[in-house]
């Protein structure tokens, strides 16, 4: 039954995936000749809304795969395995009361998406490569893994230049975080791998969920239509 299930899983994937992609809001800010960015001609206020959309879809995705993943191959003894392990993610800081919500600034949310953006970058290159090294990965997962990671980059882009416009401040270089939220081995032993490449999995999509909280609590300042706090 659970491989019937697993299957059926697939399948579904698989019909939905197309609908996915063509659903998704195209976020293109990379420079163009003479370092003008492509989304230079979208107002502020279009851009920010495609930023949410791409976080949305991209914690989509993310909480979709590791679903999947962990009906695939993590048997309900190695969950329990895992709870008990200790293995962990290591978290941003976040604002935990109504008045932290509060007094954090605008530039706070911003920078601290594009942390969590760019922290994530090569993580997700080490899974795919990861991934595919598994037996029976099923194709669906990797072909997420890989299209999550591609617009990761995009979302990347669209937060540096909303940084520039709402900020007022010169485009950051786009270098990744040192020491990254998330710490991986390059050849674990294949259990010990699956372990790891899930809670890389569930780190990300928590991850990915602060971005785009953060994302649409941002939005909420900008239109002050709802209790943002």
């Amino acid at each position: 039954m659970h491989l019937v299930s697993v299957m059926r899983r697939c399948v579904w994937a698989v019909l939905l995936w197309p609908n996915l992609l063509t659903s998704s809001v195209p976020l293109d800010c990379r420079q163009e000749q003479g370092g003008v960015s492509r989304c230079s001609s979208i107002s502020q206020e279009k851009l920010l809304d495609r930023v949410i959309q791409h976080a949305e879809l991209i914690y989509r995705v993310s909480e979709e795969s590791c679903s999947l993943y962990e009906e695939t191959f993590i048997p309900l003894p190695l969950q329990f395995q895992r709870n008990q392990a200790g293995y962990s993610c290591r978290t941003l800081p976040i604002p935990s009361s109504r008045s932290e919500v509060q007094q954090i600034s605008d530039k706070w949310l911003l920078h601290s998406v594009l942390m969590l953006v760019q922290s994530w970058l090569e993580p997700l290159v080490y899974l795919q490569t990861s991934l595919d090294r598994y037996d029976a990965a099923p194709e669906v997962i990797i072909n997420k893994t890989k299209w999550v990671s591609e617009k990761l980059i995009s979302l990347e882009q669209g937060v540096v230049v909303l940084i520039k416009e709402m900020l007022d401040e010169g485009l950051l270089n786009l270098n990744h975080s040192e020491e990254a939220l998330f710490q991986y081995d390059v050849q674990p032993e294949m259990v010990e791998s699956v372990m790891k490449d899930y809670t890389l999995l569930s780190c990300f999509k928590k991850d990915a969920h602060k971005m785009e909280a953060f994302l649409k609590l941002l939005k909420c300042r900008q239109t002050e239509i709802y209790n943002c706090s």
